[in-house]
């Protein structure tokens, strides 16, 4: 999270905190198969594809819905028919996703990308960034060659801060709900995201997410208060030499309305220069106002970015129109605010700055 890249004067190296972002929901039609689950891959074949994301698996938590990895950049998790990568730095992540769909066949049993989500904020330096990640139309050129009625969107102002965004076009619909190829319409599982990007972060707050001011890494999660943001969470911490941190947290109940297991996984790149704090969850919510509020508290951003996916089957389904009538947070004031409809979702985005923007 805070080896050097490049240099920005003769103290400081650069590190990219910004985080790439892919989610792929899986299936299959063939009745045949019985017990398709991702986490039948095995954890070998896992660090072979990792190693062309250019990151590795630093630590590991689970519960009986999901599996949670803490990685040298960043997050994996792993449930029954979800794959989430996220990955900061210079890593490559749409470089393994011919090798995962491979994998997914041949060791987890599906044989169908269900759904696909890429994101990622706009880069800090794109110009460190290794290809296809240098320009967000070489990673929807490589997408394009992957999956097929695919859709790219940028959210945000494209020449200042940025959210970008590619997943997979609406499927044709009858009566209002989606019809797959002419199947019978089903209902998907209650599914919501929350996150949140922050960036020019409070310099005596990050200062905990180093070495010189936190001992260990639950230290600096008791001492920022990470561990009260969300209560009941199996929290698995890591703190870098000489600065910076990841942790995720899998929920000690089970939610017996998913069968993707609940998470939130948090980044910090804390340099004063390029500081940059990421959060996201899927914990159901009828309201993500207080975590809201606990995140910017326990951080102190001078900008952040909320994107919110929630579907119809979701507590939060009705959240993102809660979220649409904070034009003021605290002492931040609403600068964007975007709606989208997709396939199965609803995606609400706002951007957020202090005075002066």
């Amino acid at each position: 999270m805070a080896s050097g890249e490049d240099s920005m004067n003769d103290n400081v190296q650069f590190f990219e905190g910004v985080e790439k972002l892919v989610e792929i929901w899986f299936t299959t039609n063939d009745a045949t198969k019985k017990g398709a689950d991702l986490r039948k891959i095995p954890r070998s074949k896992l660090e072979s594809l990792l190693k062309i994301v250019r990151c590795e698996i630093i630590s590991f938590t689970s519960n009986d819905n999901i599996d949670a990895y803490v990685l040298s950049e960043s997050s994996m998790f792993i449930s029954k028919r979800r794959f989430i990568l996220k990955t900061c730095g210079t890593t490559t992540p749409l470089l393994c996703l011919e090798v995962l769909l491979d994998l997914v066949e041949h060791y987890a049993g599906f044989d169908e990308v269900d759904d696909l989500f890429y994101s990622r904020k706009n880069f800090k330096r794109p110009d460190l960034q290794v290809t296809p990640h240098q320009h967000f139309d070489q990673e929807v050129e490589l997408l394009d060659s992957l999956f097929n009625d695919g859709a790219a969107y940028c959210l945000g102002p494209v020449n200042k801060d940025c959210w970008f965004l590619y997943t997979l076009n609406p499927l044709p619909e009858f009566n209002g709900r989606q019809v797959p190829n002419g199947q019978n319409v089903k209902m998907a599982e209650p599914d919501q995201t929350l996150e949140i990007l922050m960036t020019d972060l409070d310099p005596e707050i990050m200062s905990v997410f180093t070495r010189e001011d936190s001992l260990t890494a639950a230290d600096a999660t008791k001492k920022s208060g990470i561990d009260k943001i969300i209560p009941n969470m199996i929290i698995d911490d890591y703190l870098f030499e000489p600065c910076g941190y990841s942790m995720n947290g899998v929920t000690k109940n089970i939610n017996t309305d998913s069968s993707c297991g609940n998470y939130m996984t948090i980044h910090i790149t804390p340099e004063p220069e390029f500081s940059y704090v990421s959060f996201e969850t899927n914990v159901p919510a009828a309201s993500y106002r207080e975590i809201i509020s606990r995140v910017l508290e326990a951080f102190n951003p001078r900008k952040f970015t909320i994107t919110l996916f929630a579907n119809q089957a979701s507590q939060a389904k009705d959240t993102p129109a809660d979220l649409r009538h904070l034009t003021k947070i605290g002492d931040w004031h609403r600068r964007e605010l975007q709606v989208c409809q997709f396939k199965n979702y609803d995606l609400t985005y706002l951007f957020y700055s202090k005075f002066p923007s």
